[in-house]
């Protein structure tokens, strides 16, 4: 029995993640301050190379050890799930998608920083309820993923704590956007 690299796209963000803290840890102080983590509308420097850079980067900054293993269970958990569904290529643009659009959003309308992977964890929690989608069907374990989604960010919205509640709800939309897209056109008659 061999070990296979069978998911690319998951386990290269995993690595490249877990090689961002660490090098941030060890190697290079302020790596993750300085090119992972987008500055919220406040500080964001559109004169700034380097600010359009973590636009999409910032998803593999972790603030610690524990925010990295807390996003990376589920990622690992569903990322090889989802590229053997829709192929590594269709993943990677998703995250990428889902990044950009976060990141913007972010930097232009709220005043707070952002770093960490959980946006794209959620959008692949709410895209992998679309897994046995039938054509005109909604499915029941979606709706119930989105309504306990939702319900645990707009309870969480008020506590004061560093988790974006918005690059969560953000990664939930971008995962039912894709769901609904993949699957319409996965299941277009030919």
């Amino acid at each position: 029995m061999r070990i296979s690299y069978n998911a690319p796209v998951t386990l290269t963000f995993a690595l490249f993640s877990m090689l961002v803290l660490l090098a941030d840890l060890y190697l290079a102080p302020n790596l993750i301050q300085n090119l992972f983590t987008i500055d919220g509308k406040l500080t964001f420097d559109p004169q700034n190379y380097a600010a359009y850079v973590r636009l999409v980067t910032y998803v593999f900054g972790h603030a610690d050890l524990q925010h990295l293993l807390s996003n990376m269970m589920f990622f690992l958990l569903l990322g090889p799930a989802l590229e053997e569904r829709y192929s590594s290529g269709s993943v990677a643009l998703m995250i990428f998608a889902t990044a950009l659009l976060t990141g913007l959003i972010n930097a232009f309308v709220f005043s707070s920083g952002l770093l960490g992977a959980s946006g794209i964890v959620f959008m692949m929690i709410v895209l992998t309820s679309f897994a046995n989608v039938q054509r005109g069907q909604l499915p029941l374990s979606f709706l119930l993923v989105a309504t306990l989604y939702v319900w645990q960010e707009i309870s969480q919205a008020g506590a004061d704590s560093d988790i974006s509640h918005f690059g969560h709800m953000m990664g939930g939309v971008m995962g039912a956007v894709f769901g609904f897209l993949e699957n319409s056109i996965s299941k277009k008659p030919t």
